[in-house]
């Protein structure tokens, strides 16, 4: 059988995975929804095997199937894993089980590509760590593979989000980041009893602040943790629900700037928890974004010169994604005549790359799935797993051009253009320059949808064939895209940036 080659297609692989999870076995029991997993192993000399969850026993973890009761006595060095569940981190299994992801490493696997994040907030991404910690590549499944896996195991995310309210038997070993531990500098009085009221409410918590029951599910969510008999905010409970956090961590904070032509700049400090910072940056830009009322309907609207809700998914992004541990890196905001730009700071969290995010079609995971998880309670963000859809959604419902995305350490940079004028402005791109308002409009669309044919782009913008193909022969002599293939199969795609 062929052995391994690196060109190989891994989508192929992805989808197969998907095709053996749903054949996953329910657990004999009531109280709760097991979920749908599937595992493909591709070994060295290119044989493949599969497994899915409860397929030799109730309950045994696709992972386990394979690699323990199918290839027990197989070396599996070097071998490539596809999963459509992230692997249990070591500790999330009762002692002395191995997590899956622990498996994975002593089966000296050498790529795992993984379908979606584990839903429970308090163990999200830490498999994945253990993984890249311990010299296993990752990747993780398309976007659109993910929401397919989601759909097919719905129930058993909400259950396991709600499970994360409940008590922990043991602490999980594997930390994300600095601010998971208990800020001893902090106190529970430091807290905004609104907006826990407000939070314990939307996430139907059905507790008391100061209870027995407030303190027991705000240690399991990883808020609060007792200390010498006393109950102390974690980092990231003084981030999300503090009065003042600044106070311990300074570089929590947003510094938005207003620049426009004929007027001086205009600064501002947003500071608070990160929950208050969301609608103060929000009410901050509204006051500072063009805007004119629209009264063709009978209810009179505010219509925005850049639309609102493009921004709040791009600005909580930031919020909830950045790198907390980053010292003296606050996120940057800012407001031109040119462009709305917003610095998050970290590099792409890992096993992200800066090219899928170029490109709007990187996967869904969290840098911090805690803070994403009280965000989603308080329906301050969209539901996981749309990732950039409004901002691709840019040239199609609002005609304006997608943003530039750059890494300039130690910040993740966006830069939305205001207009296609504005894009070839800011661009510093000779070959954007050269291209007219149309022209401009078909890159973008060429940018989301990565490939197309020519018939697809006739045909989404209504020009007939000439038209079109004078566009796409442009854009290629300018080396914007690249033409490949023949004949019938001839398609166009993005030249890597």
């Amino acid at each position: 059988m062929a052995k391994q080659k690196e060109d190989f297609n891994s989508r192929k692989y992805m989808e197969m995975a998907i095709e053996v999870m749903n054949k996953s076995i329910q657990e004999p029991r009531n109280d709760k929804v097991s979920p749908k997993v599937g595992a493909l192993l591709i070994k060295t000399n290119g044989e493949i095997e599969s497994a899915f969850r409860g397929e030799l026993r109730h309950g045994d973890h696709a992972e386990f199937t394979l690699l323990e009761r199918k290839n027990r006595a197989v070396s599996l060095d070097d071998s490539l894993l596809f999963a459509t569940l992230e692997p249990c981190a070591p500790g999330a299994r009762k002692h002395p089980k191995l997590g899956c992801a622990e498996r994975i490493v002593n089966a000296r696997i050498k790529k795992v590509w993984i379908g979606i994040e584990d839903p429970d907030p308090s163990v999200d991404r830490k498999g994945i760590k253990y993984l890249i910690d311990n010299g296993v590549e990752v990747e993780m499944f398309d976007a659109d593979l993910q929401e397919e896996i989601r759909k097919a195991n719905k129930q058993f995310i909400q259950e396991a989000e709600e499970r994360a309210k409940q008590a922990k038997s043991e602490k999980e070993p594997v930390v994300l980041s600095e601010k998971e531990k208990v800020e001893t500098k902090s106190h529970l009085d430091d807290l905004s009893e609104k907006q826990l009221i407000s939070f314990i409410n939307k996430a139907k918590l059905d507790v008391e602040i100061d209870s027995t029951n407030f303190h027991r599910v705000f240690t399991q969510l990883g808020l609060l943790e007792l200390v010498e008999g006393k109950y102390l905010p974690t980092g990231l409970g003084l981030l999300l629900f503090g009065e003042r956090p600044q106070l311990v961590y300074p570089n929590a904070l947003i510094r938005a700037t207003y620049k426009t032509e004929g007027r001086r700049e205009e600064i501002e400090t947003v500071e608070g928890s990160l929950i208050s910072q969301a609608d103060r940056i929000q009410n901050w830009y509204e006051t500072h974004i063009g805007s004119q009322i629209d009264r063709s309907r009978a209810e009179r609207q505010t219509i925005y010169d850049y639309p609102l809700v493009v921004f709040r998914e791009a600005i909580i992004n930031a919020i909830v994604h950045r790198d907390y541990d980053l010292h003296g890196a606050p996120i940057y905001f800012e407001i031109n005549d040119e462009a709305i730009i917003i610095k998050s700071p970290g590099e792409p969290v890992r096993p992200l790359k800066i090219e899928q995010i170029k490109a709007f079609n990187a996967p869904s995971l969290s840098r911090n799935p805690k803070i994403m998880y009280v965000f989603d309670q308080m329906k301050l963000v969209e539901q996981r797993g749309l990732g950039f859809q409004t901002i691709k959604d840019l040239p199609v419902k609002f005609g304006l051009p997608l943003p530039l995305v750059s890494y300039e350490e130690p910040y993740m940079v966006f830069t939305f253009p205001r207009s296609g004028e504005a894009l070839k402005s800011i661009s510093g791109s000779a070959q954007l320059n050269q291209l007219n308002s149309d022209e401009l409009k078909g890159y973008d669309f060429i940018r989301v949808k990565e490939r197309i044919t020519r018939k697809e782009y006739e045909d989404y913008f209504a020009f007939d064939k000439k038209k079109a193909e004078r566009h796409l022969t442009h854009m290629t002599d300018l080396e914007l895209i690249v033409r490949k293939g023949s004949g019938r199969g001839t398609y166009y795609e993005m030249i890597a940036t």
